[in-house]
């Protein structure tokens, strides 16, 4: 089956599967961007009938419309006078999407430094300030950074528990069907 024409795909190994990057068109973009200055929080029937729009899933449409709020949340912070220009000038949507470069760089960690962060949340997954900060310390990176290590884990442990818990469900049902 061939990959639709707006989906990058990224190599992925099984220890590290991740879903493949969207990569939408300029006509998509154009679409969701006038949507979102419509109203910035669609409802169900919107995602599902931009989704039939722009020929994508509705869970795509979700991330989009969560990833755009949150680079308009922090447009509106850092540049206000930028974002007023902006909004009035709604004609070219492409001149408000921001580059990957304006990222913060991935950031690695040593095979000594997981070790002390896996320990640390296998005893709590849920460290307060205090503690995240002792870590930074320990090993060495920004309390930002371990926040953010935390709250990549417990997602991946979430959806692994999820995973696990889904398996026998989908044995089940299989079985009552054969039944």
């Amino acid at each position: 089956m061939a990959s639709p024409p707006y989906v990058l795909r990224v190599e992925t190994t099984a220890r590290n599967h991740k879903r493949s990057r969207t990569k939408f068109t300029k006509d998509q973009l154009k679409i969701l961007m006038k949507a979102f200055n419509q109203k910035p929080y669609p409802g169900y029937a919107t995602k599902q009938k931009l989704a039939l729009e722009i020929n994508t899933e509705d869970s795509r449409i979700q991330i989009w419309f969560q990833n755009r709020r949150a680079r308009h949340q922090v447009q509106t912070r850092s540049e206000p006078e930028k974002d007023l220009e902006a909004s009035q000038d709604q004609d070219d949507p492409e001149e408000k999407i921001h580059s990957r470069e304006d990222r913060q760089c991935h950031t690695s960690y040593t095979p000594s430094q997981l070790h002390t962060l896996i320990t640390a949340f296998t005893n709590n997954p849920y460290p307060g300030i205090d503690s995240r900060e002792q870590l930074a310390k320990e090993i060495g990176v920004p309390e930002s950074r371990v926040q953010i290590w935390f709250q990549n884990q417990r997602s991946r442990f979430h959806v692994q528990k999820n995973r696990e818990l889904d398996g026998p469900l989908e044995q089940k049902q299989d079985q009552e069907q054969n039944l």
